[in-house]
């Protein structure tokens, strides 16, 4: 475009040759924070306080200049307008650096045989960390990834994480040192975890979706229903365990037989019952949703065929509104998985034991390990959920 200047005479309008990409820049803000930050901490033991160090002390040279080279390639690709196809690949390398030279700072900052240093990733890790993860991310959104290949970059992410794993590559960090410590107990608690976050779907499953429909079906029954279980929703999760202790004690000492299979006033028992109150509400509503949702010509076109209740219900209702289903069971599953830990405070197992125990004990890296496999599960969780939803859904629009 040219402006015009006084004596008529066009002139070319100046424009600058480089356009910023707005994530970028928060990435770039992001890493200019953490390269000034802390990259880990070594403590003379695993409860005293540590020594902050940067990334140049962290290392040695070599890991270091690879770092950072590293870190300002990726920086520059994604605070320019850069093809996502670029994007993509820089920032997943740059996340293998990280996770790599972790796993070198510690080694590098250990002393030789000295079995009660600690070396934890600070804060400047975790910043990189959470900037080049924003841009992966982001990156796998604008390349429109279909629901296969994103399970297939999620079990390629678990692939690689084990293998660094295995291979020992983080074992002189400390949080693997807490864990070669406790791996039996870690073992147990986390199938104990599992059990509490899908044993309570499960069951919230069976009685949701009956209700669900029911609430759907008759008009009377919804309102008293859906507040009942708002109501329970707003109950604060330790509250809520507190309640129930009372009563499952009661059943307990009262009920032949209740005691023999595990229902007490604390442990597993009121965990259980407290997170499968809580899951009726999303299986439940999503069930009344999903069904109301159901297009009134396609009820009409099973009624014209001779279907009856049931029939409509399983052939035509349910698979249309499997998808806003699902989609409170995935709601379900990711909220147990997070409140599972909290099961602890009452004796009732999981992951939620090292959190405890490392608040109590100030070592950060004990919560880490009941916090990161946590967060990891849930993500796990919700990434497979919402595909399996998409391919529902592009299967019910093609049908």
């Amino acid at each position: 475009m040219a402006d015009t200047v006084a004596d008529g005479a066009p002139q070319r309008r100046l424009s600058w040759p480089l356009q910023f990409d707005k994530l970028g820049v928060v990435i770039a803000v992001l890493t200019g924070f953490a390269l000034v930050a802390p990259f880990a901490t070594m403590r003379a033991n695993r409860i005293v306080a540590g020594e902050a160090m940067g990334v140049v002390a962290s290392l040695p040279v070599w890991a270091a200049a690879m770092l950072l080279a590293s870190v300002l390639a990726t920086t520059i690709i994604a605070i320019l307008r850069t093809p996502t196809a670029l994007r993509f690949p820089a920032g997943i390398a740059t996340l293998a650096v990280l996770a790599i030279l972790i796993g070198v700072a510690g080694e590098h900052l250990t002393p030789d045989d000295n079995n009660y240093a600690r070396v934890s990733p600070a804060y400047g890790f975790w910043l990189l960390l959470f900037a080049f993860a924003l841009l992966t991310t982001d990156a796998m959104a604008r390349l429109k990834l279909g629901p296969l290949a994103r399970i297939g970059m999620l079990g390629l992410t678990a692939l690689a994480v084990g293998l660094l794993l295995v291979s020992g590559q983080w074992d002189s960090l400390s949080i693997m040192k807490e864990y070669s410590s406790r791996a039996e107990t870690f073992s147990s608690e986390l199938i104990r975890h599992l059990l509490l976050a899908f044993g309570s779907l499960a069951a919230a499953v069976l009685v949701g979706l009956p209700l669900g429909i029911a609430a759907h079906r008759i008009a009377r029954v919804r309102a008293p229903v859906l507040n009942v279980l708002n109501i329970i929703q707003t109950i604060p999760s330790i509250a809520l365990f507190g309640i129930l202790i009372a009563p499952l004690a009661w059943i307990a000492a009262n009920v032949p037989g209740a005691a023999a299979i595990g229902i007490r006033g604390i442990g597993a028992a009121p965990a259980f019952v407290a997170l499968f109150l809580y899951s009726l509400l999303p299986v439940v509503a999503n069930t009344v949703v999903g069904l109301a949702g159901v297009p009134r010509q396609a009820n009409d076109a099973a009624r014209g065929m001779g279907m009856t209740d049931r029939q409509r219900l399983a052939k035509v209702e349910f698979p249309l509104a499997f998808p806003v289903i699902l989609t409170g069971i995935r709601i379900v599953l990711v909220q147990n998985i997070g409140m599972a830990t909290i099961a602890a405070l009452i004796g009732g197992g999981g992951l939620g034991v090292f959190v405890f125990q490392g608040i109590g004990q100030t070592a950060m890296d004990l919560v880490l390990l009941g916090a990161l496999p946590t967060v990891a599960m849930a993500f796990a969780a919700a990434v497979v959920l919402d595909a399996i939803i998409e391919m529902t859904e592009r299967r019910g629009r093609t049908s």
